[in-house]
């Protein structure tokens, strides 16, 4: 089982380099990974992390690790970045691509990486295939899971809410013991507004609409795979690692 690692180069920027070393990896693995919300794509992520062991590098991790860093400790590119969070913006390709260019050499880790995040444009596509080769590195691939979505409708559309604990269950996938009641301490469940069907079809659309170029994009350099993400997680798992050295010729 491969162990999760500090990346506080990744988090931090790389003033801060990582004190642990993977472990020897005869193929390292470099992914990227995409999906639409509720297609289960974390929970791949965790799969591929633990049994391929890459370096899970996340642009949400660096946002969220951004809000707790001491002023003495900020790029002008976690500065900026902030900055269009506070004002409830989404931060730009140019910021994001300076983030993850502060952490170039990431790129380059012994155990391998998986992007998760970024690229989401064409235009940090572009830029991240530039990093790329200042680190003479290629992708393996990227893994694109998918899900018919009428299916995505009905596993976000499901999901209830504690609305003290924040527990969250699903009214077919795991119930709780008593509709409409949190099992853990007994407060009302909720269907969160994000969680609304016409949300979520909404939410869909837009996903589909700005990842169609990416998707285009690396499928024409011929390193995308598509994953159907349906099945038990272990059945997806093992669909990915059957695609996946099918493409790369690892096993």
């Amino acid at each position: 089982m491969a162990v999760k690692r500090e990346r506080c180069a990744w988090l931090k920027g790389p003033q801060f380099p990582c004190e642990d070393k993977p472990p020897a990896q005869q193929r390292p693995y470099r992914l990227v990974l995409l999906g639409a919300p509720g297609v289960g794509k974390g929970t791949q992520a965790e799969f591929l992390i633990e049994r391929l062991g890459p370096c899970h590098l996340s642009t949400g991790d660096i946002f969220r690790a951004a809000k707790a860093l001491p002023e003495s400790e900020r790029t002008p590119a976690i500065e900026e970045a902030l900055g269009f969070m506070k004002r409830g913006d989404l931060v730009p390709d140019g910021t994001v691509v300076a983030l993850v260019r502060e952490r170039v050499e990431c790129l380059n880790c012994e155990g391998g990486f998986l992007l998760d995040g970024f690229p989401r444009t064409v235009a940090q596509a572009e830029a991240l295939e530039g990093m790329l080769k200042t680190q003479k590195v290629k992708l393996d691939a990227v893994l694109n899971y998918e899900m018919p979505i009428e299916k995505v409708v009905d596993r976000i559309g499901g999901r209830r809410t504690c609305s003290k604990c924040k527990a969250v269950f699903h009214v077919t996938n795991m119930p709780p013991k008593k509709a409409g009641v949190c099992d853990h301490c007994g407060a009302e469940l909720f269907q969160r507004e994000d969680d609304r069907p016409e949300s979520v079809r909404v939410r869909m659309q837009a996903y589909a609409k700005s990842t169609a170029p990416l998707t285009d994009y690396y499928g024409n350099k011929g390193v995308l795979i598509s994953i159907i993400a349906e099945g038990s997680p272990e059945e997806i798992f093992q669909r990915t690692m059957k695609l996946l050295n099918a493409r790369t010729g690892k096993s």
